[in-house]
């Protein structure tokens, strides 16, 4: 079995071993080594990188027998003595999000009652599960802050991280925020007087060297709260990225970044105004142009007149056109508005015309990727502008819709 030095000393870096065993599998190199410092994938916490000798280590994980495997890119012999390198800076990350996720979980028991259910250390964001046991999936802003300072104020204190095995006796005194899931070899992290779980991870010696921890999100995930955070150099790297882009959003509105949010929303809302006045004249444009385009109609074998558009305007604007050209006797009308790379359609015909706008629009969009349906006299849908195009051409065919 491999005797995982990680558990002794997490900042071990470098170290020497035998290979053990060594097998092709599915078409790659694994090795299994006497002795090692490479993290296996558990426990969310993904696999060290780095070297065996000259060969890069693309994976380490655990079997079912407790032996830890790594998947190298070039072979090695067993009975072979090999120099092992970790990857430290992704083993520190790792180390200080996984010390940061501890400190979290410790903070909503202690605040909420919420028990943690999993972790994933994620490339950019890690992320905890955290069930209630009143079913809670929110958490409110102010409790957010709540354990964000609980956490950073404690990081402060700098206080010792201890990793063990207690002996059955002490493991049965501890007091542990929930029980462990495994029965033997029990190892426990504790975090000054604060916090304290059974974890077999690598985390920092003491809490000040997780730097910061910043909680990202909380949103509703399977039944359960979902809260994903950063922490240490991470949590560096977000707050100067958000920085940026506050200043440089503050810039252009010549503000500050703490007057953003007042500036935007009396912004916002002043484009919302200036966008349903714009819709308000598009409108009054659109109706006050209905006469000639009555006259520009084009005559219908079936003896009505068609009146086939793409117009500029909002879909209210559109349907009112449409009502208002099927006041008249005789009318036909293909209504078109773009929406984006679509467009929206409506079309519909006076009482006196037999032909049916639900089929009529449906046969048109299919084919084209469209779809859209409705009652005889009056449909709506929406699709590409060429919808437009093929209906008309169905209509002068004189085709039976």
């Amino acid at each position: 079995m491999t005797e995982r030095l990680y558990y002794d000393d997490s900042y071990l870096t470098e170290f020497d071993a035998e290979v053990v065993r060594a097998e092709l599998r599915n078409g790659k190199n694994i090795v299994a080594l006497n002795r090692s410092a490479f993290y296996p994938t558990s426990g969310g916490q993904p696999y060290d990188t780095g070297t065996i000798n000259d060969a890069h280590v693309t994976d380490v994980f655990v079997d079912a027998d407790g032996e830890v495997w790594h998947e190298v890119d070039a072979p090695l012999r067993v009975g072979e003595t090999v120099h092992g390198r970790i990857d430290w800076p992704r083993r520190w990350d790792h180390m200080q999000q996984h010390g940061g996720e501890h400190m979290i979980a410790g903070a909503v028991y202690k605040l909420t009652g919420g028990m943690t259910i999993g972790l994933h250390l994620g490339a950019e964001v890690s992320s905890i599960d955290v069930q209630f046991a009143d079913g809670a999936t929110h958490m409110s802003a102010e409790m957010i802050a709540r354990i964000e300072d609980y956490v950073n104020e404690r990081i402060q204190m700098d206080a010792p991280i201890r990793c063990w095995f207690p002996d059955a006796q002490e493991l049965a005194a501890l007091p542990l925020r929930k029980k462990p899931t495994v029965k033997e070899h029990v190892r426990i992290v504790a975090m000054g007087d604060f916090e304290m779980v059974a974890c077999g991870g690598t985390h920092p010696s003491s809490t000040g060297q997780i730097g910061l921890v910043k909680i990202v999100s909380a949103a509703p995930e399977r039944g359960k709260l979902r809260l994903s955070f950063v922490c240490g150099m991470r949590a560096y790297r977000d707050y100067r990225q958000n920085y940026n882009c506050a200043w440089a959003a503050a810039n252009l509105l010549s503000t500050r970044p703490e007057k953003l949010p007042e500036l935007l929303e009396s912004t916002l809302q002043r484009l919302k105004d200036a966008e349903r006045e714009l819709n308000r004249l598009r409108r009054e444009r659109l109706l006050e142009s209905i006469p000639a385009m009555l006259e520009r109609a084009e005559a219908l074998p079936c003896g009505g007149k068609l009146v086939c558009t793409l117009a500029d305007c909002d879909p209210a604007a559109l349907k009112e056109l449409a009502s208002k050209l099927i006041e008249e006797d005789g009318v036909v009308a293909l209504l078109g508005a773009k929406n984006g790379e679509k467009c929206n359609f409506v079309f519909a015909r006076s009482a006196n015309i037999g032909l049916q706008m639900g089929r009529l629009l449906s046969e048109a969009a299919k084919p084209l990727g469209g779809k859209g349906g409705g009652r005889p006299d009056f449909a709506q849908g929406g699709g590409p502008a060429e919808v437009l195009d093929a209906a008309r051409a169905m209509l002068m065919k004189g085709a039976e819709t």
